[in-house]
């Protein structure tokens, strides 16, 4: 597996590989590697025969300095796991080597309309700060495919509008959300848990789960299902931030009929921020 920590370096084995005529598939994350962030690498390996792997803790998605501060860093724990899945290239880049200057066109990209409600609401600034380095990383890969979990639902349709307006060929693919055995999807904030609040933490789950089959069977009454809805998670010791449905394509508030339609959820447990999707 090669190392780059320069833009410079990554951009040139690219080229070289794009002159060979492999196909690349990017893999974007923050380090603190688990059993989610690898299922994108095996997706990856599945797009393209050359895979790489970005760990940047960016700083510009994060609102609070304390958050940026406190994220979780395990940086040769994570390049020892992508060294044995099977990655050919880890960029482990700097922040002044790859967060773009402020009078830089690059940090004028915005997540755009995608980036309204939901996550967005309630952390401002976060996609944007997304969207300027996925795009970073777009200019300095021009990868054939990029890999986001479908966990992080919002951004990963924000991620692809971004690369229509960008006008890049890059494929976006969706990996499936990766569960503990008791429902929790897989995160690295899961590590600000106590062991208490761990097992709180899959109400969340099974609280999209009990509104997903209300609606199929036939509750019509979104409202009062999303208020019933945070109940639960109350009831639990969850603080809900949010529980919402939405079409699942355009994220539009989704209504009685539509379909497909995705459940998105956002709650706090502790100093854990916990978000999870389910489709109906």
């Amino acid at each position: 597996m090669h190392l780059a920590e320069t833009a410079a370096d990554a951009r040139t084995r690219a080229r070289q590989w794009r002159r060979d005529g492999e196909r690349i598939a990017l893999v974007p994350t923050m380090g603190n590697l688990h059993r989610g962030h690898l299922e994108l690498v095996s997706a990856a390996h599945r797009a393209a025969g050359k895979v790489v792997v970005s760990v940047f803790v960016n700083p510009l998605q994060f609102d609070r300095e304390a958050d940026f501060n406190a994220y979780p860093r395990t940086a040769e724990r994570d390049l020892h796991l992508l060294e044995r899945h099977g990655a050919d290239l880890a960029f482990v880049p700097s922040a002044p080597e790859i967060c773009p200057p402020e009078s830089s066109a690059m940090r004028r990209i915005t997540a755009g309309p995608l980036a309204a409600g939901l996550c967005g609401a309630h952390r401002p600034g976060h996609f944007d700060g997304v969207a300027v380095i996925v795009a970073v990383l777009f200019d300095v890969f021009r990868p054939d495919a990029a890999v986001f979990g479908e966990k992080d639902y919002q951004q990963l349709c924000i991620v692809r509008d971004l690369a229509a307006r960008l006008g890049h060929a890059t494929e976006v693919v969706a990996a499936p959300t990766v569960r503990e055995a008791d429902g929790l999807a897989l995160s690295s904030r899961n590590a600000y848990l106590t062991p208490r609040q761990r097992e709180q933490a899959p109400a969340l789950y099974r609280t999209l789960q009990w509104l997903a089959e209300e609606i199929r069977d036939g509750g019509d009454d979104f409202a009062a299902l999303g208020e019933a809805a945070r109940r639960r998670m109350s009831e639990a010791g969850l603080r809900p931030e949010y529980v919402e449905a939405r079409l699942a394509g355009t994220l539009q508030t989704a209504g009685p009929g539509d379909s497909p339609i995705v459940l998105l959820a956002a709650a706090w447990l502790g100093q854990a921020r916990l978000i999870d999707n389910i489709r109906v």
